[in-house]
């Protein structure tokens, strides 16, 4: 990635970022968006020159990611679904873009699940009828972050990557279905971008994979 594509994502992700501690305002979603398509032109780039269907159903998954941000941004509460929607497809894009996969690290992939069990055990009293797609969507999403671990390509950008997504999105559910967090808009959107970012330079820079 460039120095003017990392300035160019890092004012973009700071800008929304601060934005966060605004009232709503139009086109907000716009603002949103600007650091996924940063990372959209770099990843095209990239599959310009290597033709891998890897690295091409990478980019539909983040595709599927700015469709996701602009579903959640634009109607926060009537679009919810909408926006977990898009996001667990970008995850199964992810998790596809992965392959091929080898078993290992089978115990920290045991605290993944452990993770899991005990994050949805506190979220499931408030999700009403969004259970079975909250659900759904957190199994993808620690499957996507336990394939960072298993496949062949991982890389400490993947790994990281993967944990700070689930970072982020367990911060959403915490705030959406539990309890409260001051200033959650900020924490969500800062480990968000940092996971995407991640998640890019694990795919399309790093080329040694962790043993």
């Amino acid at each position: 990635m460039t120095k003017t594509q990392q300035y160019l994502f890092l004012a973009f992700a700071s800008a929304f970022i601060v934005s966060t501690f605004l009232t709503p305002f139009p086109f907000s979603w716009a603002l949103k968006i600007l650091p996924i398509a940063v990372l959209l032109q770099f990843s095209w780039q990239q599959w310009s020159i290597t033709r891998e269907s890897a690295h091409k159903l990478f980019i539909v998954g983040l595709v599927f990611s700015a469709l996701g941000d602009f579903f959640l941004d634009y109607d926060r509460i009537n679009w919810f679904i909408f926006g977990l929607g898009s996001f667990l497809v970008a995850h199964l894009f992810y998790i596809f873009s992965l392959k091929p996969f080898a078993i290992k690290r089978v115990p920290i992939i045991a605290l993944y699940c452990l993770y899991g069990v005990g994050m949805f055990s506190l979220l499931y009293g408030g999700l009403g009828y969004l259970f079975i797609p909250v659900l759904v969507y957190m199994t993808v999403l620690l499957l996507m972050g336990i394939t960072t671990l298993l496949s062949k390509k991982s890389n400490a950008w993947l790994i990281i990557g993967g944990i700070s997504f689930i970072i982020s999105d367990s911060l959403i559910g915490l705030n959406q279905f539990y309890q409260e967090i001051p200033n959650a808009s900020f924490w969500i959107m800062t480990t968000y971008y940092l996971a995407q970012f991640f998640l890019v330079k694990g795919m399309f820079e790093q080329k040694q994979n962790l043993a």
